[in-house]
Formats: C-alpha cells, sequence, structure tokens
C-alpha cells in the first residue's frame, strides 16, 4: 500500500545511535594515532573531521545534502592544500573525515535532485578523498591515492543505485496513480449515463402532466436540477482521462450490499470479519464514484490483510463524522496484530497500493491515513463527503 509511511521511531533512534557510535570510534582511533603537541593544523584537522561527521547526523534538518556536500568537499579540500603548503610531510590523515566525506559522496550521488549538480559535488568529495593521502606524504602516498579511487568508484556507483531505485520507484507511483485515475475513468461514462437517464425520464415526465397535473411538475424539475448538478460534479472529478471500453457497468446504489458480499466472502477464508455500519451511515447519499471508492478502500485494505495479517480479526466501520465543513462518511478498516510475525504492509515502506487508493479518494474530495495501532495492528481509515439529503427521505 504506501510507500510514505516514515519508520518507527525505535528503528530511526537505533540507526541513528548506531551512527553515531561508530563515527565517535572512528574519531577515538584518529585522537589516538595523532600528535595534538605537534604542527598546529592537526586539531583542525581533527575538529574538521568532526564537523564533517555532523554533517551526516540528520540529513531532514539543516541545510540540503548539496551544501553539506560542497562544504565538506571545500573544507577538505582547502586542509590537504594548507598541508602541502605549510606542513609537508606531516601526518594529517583522519580516518573520521575519510569515512565521513564517502558517506556524503552516496548520499549527494543519491539526493541531489539536478542531475549537473549531483555529479559536480560527487566529483569534488571524490577528489577530496582521492588526496586525503597527500598530507602526510612519502613513497605510499600515491599507492594509497590509487586504492582510494575504488573506494570512492564504488561509493558513486552505491548512489548511483539508489538513485536509480528511486527513479525507478517515482516512476511506478506515476503508473500507479495512472492506473488509479483510469480505473476512475472507466466509471464516468456508467456514472454520467445513469445520471442522464434519470434526467431524461424526469423530463418526459413533465412533458406528458404539464397539463393535466400542473402541480407535480416542480418537483420533477427539482429532481432534474439535482441530477444534472450531480452529473456534472462527477465529471469535473474525472473528466481528465477517458474511458475505456473493457469495463463492466458500475451499480450504483448497491453500495452496503456490496461490501456485505465482500466481508461475506473475505471471512469465508479462515478470519474473522465484523462489518459494523450506524444508522446514520445507512441513511446518507453518495456520488455515484464515490460509492466505488469507499468498495476499493476496504476491498485494498481486506486483500492487504490477508496478505501480511493472515488469521488477524478485522472490523470493517462505516460511520457519520459532523463537521464544520458538513458531514463526511468515514470509513474504517482496522485489523488486530497477526498472530505470527509478518512483513511489512502494503502501505509501509514497499507497496504503492495506498498510494493508488489516496489518488482515488482525493479524485472524489475525500481523505485517507493509515498507520500502526496501539496493539500492533495496522487501520486503513477514509473520509468521503456525502450528498445532501433529499427532501422528505429521512436521510
Amino acid at each position: 500500500m504506501e510507500s510514505d509511511t516514515p519508520l518507527p521511531p525505535a528503528l530511526r533512534r537505533l540507526m541513528i545511535g548506531t551512527l553515531v557510535t561508530g563515527l565517535v570510534l572512528l574519531w577515538l582511533y584518529d585522537l589516538a594515532v595523532s600528535d595534538l603537541g605537534g604542527w598546529p593544523l592537526r586539531p583542525l584537522v581533527l575538529g574538521f573531521g568532526v564537523l564533517t561527521a555532523l554533517a551526516l547526523i540528520r540529513p531532514d534538518r539543516g541545510p540540503g545534502p548539496g551544501t553539506r556536500a560542497g562544504a565538506a568537499a571545500l573544507g577538505s579540500l582547502l586542509l590537504t592544500v594548507a598541508y602541502l603548503v605549510l606542513a609537508p610531510y606531516t601526518y594529517a590523515w583522519g580516518l573520521l573525515e575519510t569515512v565521513a566525506l564517502l558517506v556524503l559522496l552516496v548520499r549527494t550521488a543519491h539526493r541531489v535532485r539536478r542531475p549537473a549538480a549531483a555529479v559536480a559535488l560527487s566529483t569534488a568529495l571524490g577528489v577530496a578523498v582521492i588526496v586525503l593521502p597527500l598530507r602526510p606524504g612519502g613513497s605510499d602516498a600515491v599507492t594509497f591515492c590509487f586504492l582510494l579511487t575504488f573506494a570512492v568508484g564504488g561509493a558513486a556507483a552505491l548512489g548511483c543505485y539508489l538513485r536509480l531505485l528511486d527513479a525507478r520507484r517515482a516512476r511506478a507511483v506515476t503508473a500507479v496513480r495512472q492506473n488509479e485515475r483510469l480505473e476512475l475513468a472507466r466509471d464516468l461514462h456508467d456514472f454520467v449515463a445513469h445520471h442522464v437517464t434519470g434526467i431524461i425520464v424526469h423530463a418526459n415526465a413533465a412533458l406528458m402532466i404539464q397539463e393535466t397535473s400542473p402541480e407535480q411538475v416542480k418537483p420533477l424539475l427539482e429532481g432534474i436540477s439535482r441530477a444534472g448538478g450531480e452529473t456534472l460534479d462527477s465529471m469535473r472529478r474525472l473528466v481528465r482521462v477517458l474511458r475505456e471500453d473493457d469495463h463492466q457497468a458500475a451499480r450504483p446504489g448497491e453500495l452496503l450490499s456490496e461490501l456485505d458480499r465482500l466481508v461475506g466472502a473475505f471471512s469465508g477464508n479462515g478470519t474473522e470479519v465484523k462489518l459494523d455500519i450506524t444508522p446514520e451511515a445507512r441513511g446518507v447519499r453518495l456520488a455515484p464514484e464515490v460509492e466505488t471508492s469507499v468498495h476499493r478502500v476496504v476491498q485494498e485494505a481486506l486483500t492487504n490483510v490477508r496478505r501480511h495479517a493472515h488469521g488477524a480479526d478485522v472490523v470493517v466501520r462505516l460511520g457519520l463524522d459532523r463537521h464544520t465543513c458538513g458531514e463526511l462518511l468515514r470509513v474504517e478498516v482496522r485489523n488486530a496484530a497477526p498472530g505470527a510475525s509478518s512483513t511489512v504492509p502494503t502501505g509501509g515502506r514497499g507497496g504503492f497500493g495506498l498510494v493508488g487508493l489516496r489518488e482515488r479518494v482525493e479524485a472524489v474530495e475525500g481523505s485517507l491515513s493509515s498507520g500502526r495501532t496501539a496493539d500492533g495492528g495496522w487501520c486503513v481509515s477514509a473520509a468521503f463527503p456525502v450528498l445532501a439529503a433529499v427532501e422528505g427521505s429521512p436521510a
């Protein structure tokens, strides 16, 4: 289902703690092999290594990856030039600085959006790493520079690979959204045909009774006006895409029976599913495209329970929420924690199902959210607009 779900806070803290611990160990090693009583530039190298390492922590805050990479590359190159000019043959090669620059190289090749900027910054970081062994000088400097070339190439390749994965994922998300738009568009013909048929029937009836029963013309005209407005509303939401011919006709007005059938079929798979519909929700009027979207949300949520939480109890609840902006139909599919360990739900960090669902729900002016529950289960919740009640109806 969704790709936007963030890492759990506990896992995020563990990853940051592991990174900080590794960087601290590298800095302690650099401190142990450095002679702070020697040339004054050596403490500066240790301090710069710490600054470079800080650029790796909490990348979602502060300057962007391009700014951090540019500052780190420029600082490292300036320090190298300063050592070559002011203190040749003096040891000033920090392991912390080397590792931090390599990780920044991976991040730069991966996350900097503009390709030209990513190439320029990655090149600067690679050169800064390769020339680090020139600071101590000596006969082995060229050898170490050559070896670091492979490390730089590996870091750049890893960053480009991650960038390729992101691009592939972005294309997949775009395809999912487009498919969902097309699925909505397939319903457009049937929805419009349904409304227009009602308009024609009401108009013909008004023509037939305008002389014999003129008092009944007004309700018919009101019905024509209402059906016309709903038709225009459906077209406004869905006209961006074209209808495909290989689609079965939708059946407006049968949402509750379809949900009952869907839940019944799912319950037959060895999982207990409860359908809870409040009396207020039973009486609301929904646009046809909203009905199909409600059905799709429940269907996708139950499908993911079967894939990732097999055997967990599920509750499908439909209720009415009242807000300042009007009434909303709340659709919630909540499952308990699975009895056995399972993979991350589709809607976690790997799939695209929620991407398509969100596209569909937002297309009909609704909203969608999902996440883990306190008991370790999963909940998908959607809110849909409802139509105004017809005068004289119980809704």
